[in-house]
């Protein structure tokens, strides 16, 4: 099993602010390995992990490690990126929903956002906790971002001391270039367009 570098940043983060997740209800969108999910189950949230209903190998990795893991107990769910289904229906308001390099396609931008604000309606101050992984100048949020009432806030490696090429004693994330977002439903106030490694982001000051 691979573990992707943005998935270490983002496991960094859980863990420098692991006193927050006790009892939270987080939710892991493309989890994969789930190495996210699994350092939120272990500091106390209440972890449900999902990848694509159209990718059962992937749902089946998800499983293996909440076993490797000893987090029987944790639940997988297909959730396909833009599909309303039964399982999305029937989950229960999150506070926060991660996100591991799903930023990859273009293509699966919005369907990314309009399942997180399917979960705004449930509960509007979930939170989308996101890395990425900068590979292009050419793709923007902005539009997107504005059309579904979000924001988007830029969080510096530095500030949760993941700004290294090896944390927690791996290799990850080597010299890859990666980001920390965080995305939450736009409320009334000045907004400032920031740009970041051609990443167009919302900040409300």
């Amino acid at each position: 099993m691979y573990v992707w570098p943005c998935a270490v940043v983002l496991a960094q983060y859980l863990w420098f602010h692991r006193r927050s997740l006790p009892g939270k209800a987080v939710l892991e969108i493309g989890a994969g390995v789930s190495l996210p999910g699994i350092v939120a189950a272990k500091c106390g949230a209440k972890v449900t992990l999902s990848d694509s209903a159209e990718l059962p190998h992937c749902l089946e990795i998800c499983r293996q490690s909440c076993r490797m893991n000893h987090l029987p107990q944790v639940p997988v769910l297909g959730l396909t990126w833009g599909h309303v289904s039964q399982d999305l229906l029937g989950l229960p308001p999150q506070d926060i929903v991660l996100a591991s390099d799903v930023f990859f396609e273009p293509e699966d931008f919005e369907d990314i956002l309009t399942t997180v604000y399917f979960l705004m309606q449930k509960n509007p101050r979930v939170q989308l906790w996101s890395t990425y992984q900068v590979r292009s100048a050419d793709w923007s949020l902005e539009a997107l971002l504005y059309k579904w009432e979000m924001r988007c806030a830029h969080v510096p490696l530095g500030s949760f001391d993941a700004d290294k090429e090896h944390i927690a004693d791996s290799a990850l994330p080597g010299r890859h270039t990666v980001e920390m977002l965080v995305i939450s439903r736009a409320e009334e106030g000045p907004v400032h367009m920031v740009s970041v490694s051609g990443l167009y982001l919302l900040r409300l000051w």
